[in-house]
């Protein structure tokens, strides 16, 4: 199974908001760039990824499952993009920092170190481990 990264500015969607969308989960709508649609798209039910606060924080707080896989995205006029639909799994004991993934070398070619705008990102199962140990899951 794949694992992914996904990112969320917390101050329009954050982890706690996941959370309290309960076992039920919630669509991840929004994306406009075709390498994060190509990424959504080959996400499969059952897949995990890191919940990743943007901007605010800058940060691996938490584990989303994907429930649903990718169908279009009704905010989306032009109907080019779709979502999936995730559910929260569990958080981070320790959130992990860009700060800290950047200042570890097992993780210099992460695709969050050298495309950080990426909203939607493959995690290699290296580092999803290595991540997965330094927030104490």
């Amino acid at each position: 199974m794949a694992h992914w990264l996904i990112k969320s500015e917390p101050n329009k969607w954050s982890w706690d908001d996941q959370v309290a969308a309960g076992k039920k989960g919630t669509f991840w709508n929004g994306v406009r760039n075709h390498q994060a649609k190509q990424n959504l798209m080959a996400m499969k039910v059952g897949e995990e990824a890191f919940f990743y606060h943007s901007n605010e924080g800058k940060q691996i707080v938490g584990i989303v499952e994907i429930i649903k896989p990718y169908y279009p995205d009704d905010s989306d006029p032009t109907g080019k993009f779709g979502m999936v639909d995730v559910r929260a799994k569990k958080a981070l004991n320790r959130p992990v920092t860009l700060e800290a993934i950047k200042a570890d070398p097992r993780l210099k070619d992460m695709v969050l170190v050298n495309n950080s705008r990426l909203s939607v990102q493959p995690v290699s199962d290296v580092e999803w481990q290595i991540i997965c140990a330094e927030g104490g899951v």
